[in-house]
């Protein structure tokens, strides 16, 4: 009997379609790029994502969610400082652009209308990036194979990123030239024109470490918010838990902080073995703690006039 043998499918990532079913016969294509929406199998076959993401993928996704809105965030509070009594207002819109971002977001995602989302197993870094992976048989000719094999958490986060712009860019100026009135005109829409550069930023940021960050973002989490908060306390010169109690803003700062480090430990640990990884988060509060315990020991004044009195 005749065997029809098909050269290899080469490169990582290339693989045949499925033309038709019969029966438990199927009938492949041509080696080549798969289609949205499917990756490859073991053996070379493209087969469609029917899984849902874990428990670290949403954690993925909950992180490059929370970007552009602690941004928002920051840039909202950095221009409207003391002059004006809109930020509270202007961060609940924020928010609330963000939270309708990516619910539309969710639901624009396959299966369309359902918060629940079809993916692809992340199986190691060069999954994010098979644009590295087109094999060239012959040296000369190079057989295209670039899909997402991670779908859909590597355009996800651009449709995401796209619907924040566009409900801030219907809300926002509205908004602010009604309520930010203790600003002056040019200070009044900074915070949106930071936006205009950060959403940039933050895409091309995505389109080129989007794997690194999918593997890093719990320690870079841990870092930053740790750096944030001792900058923050030490430029408003918390010294005492007093400072805290008198000025609920700084308690607000406190928490959100707090929030970030538990989400940070959170995504380390995934939670696998809950009577281990819990007791972890007891640690959310201890650079806070520590922070206010010694910095009175540390003050910059104190140190310099303890020296001259030595001397």
């Amino acid at each position: 009997a005749a065997v029809d043998i098909q050269p290899a499918c080469l490169g990582l990532y290339c693989g045949r379609t499925v033309l038709s079913v019969n029966g438990s016969v199927e009938t492949y294509g041509d080696c080549g790029v798969c289609p949205r929406g499917q990756r490859t199998d073991d053996n070379k076959i493209c087969r469609e994502c029917l899984g849902s993401p874990d428990r670290y993928d949403w954690l993925y996704l909950g992180f490059m969610a929370m970007l552009p809105l602690v941004l928002h965030w920051f840039f909202i509070e950095w221009y409207s400082g003391k002059k004006s009594s809109s930020a509270l207002l202007q961060h609940l819109t924020a928010l609330l652009e963000c939270s309708v971002a990516a619910l539309v977001t969710l639901l624009l995602s396959d299966p369309v209308g359902s918060l629940h989302i079809r993916s692809c197993r992340v199986k190691k870094l060069s999954d994010w990036y098979t644009m590295l992976y087109n094999p060239s048989p012959d040296y000369i000719t190079t057989v295209h194979c670039t899909h997402e094999a991670v779908y859909p958490l590597y355009t996800i986060v651009f449709i995401y990123y796209a619907f924040c712009l566009v409900l801030m860019m219907l809300l926002r100026p509205l908004l602010v030239k009604k309520v930010a009135c203790g600003l002056g005109r040019s200070d009044r829409f900074k915070s949106i024109y930071a936006a205009l550069y950060f959403f940039p930023i933050l895409t091309v940021l995505q389109a080129v470490g989007g794997g690194l960050l999918y593997y890093a973002f719990p320690y870079i989490i841990l870092v930053l918010s740790l750096v944030t908060l001792a900058v923050y306390m030490s430029a408003s010169e918390v010294e005492f838990f007093k400072d805290l109690l008198v000025r609920k803003k700084r308690l607000v700062v406190l928490f959100s902080h707090w929030l970030l480090h538990a989400y940070g430990i959170i995504s380390i640990s995934k939670l696998d073995k809950l009577e281990q990884d819990l007791p972890l988060l007891a640690l959310v509060p201890a650079p806070a703690l520590f922070y206010l315990m010694t910095a009175k020991y540390t003050e910059p004044s104190r140190i310099l006039s303890e020296g001259g009195n030595g001397h």
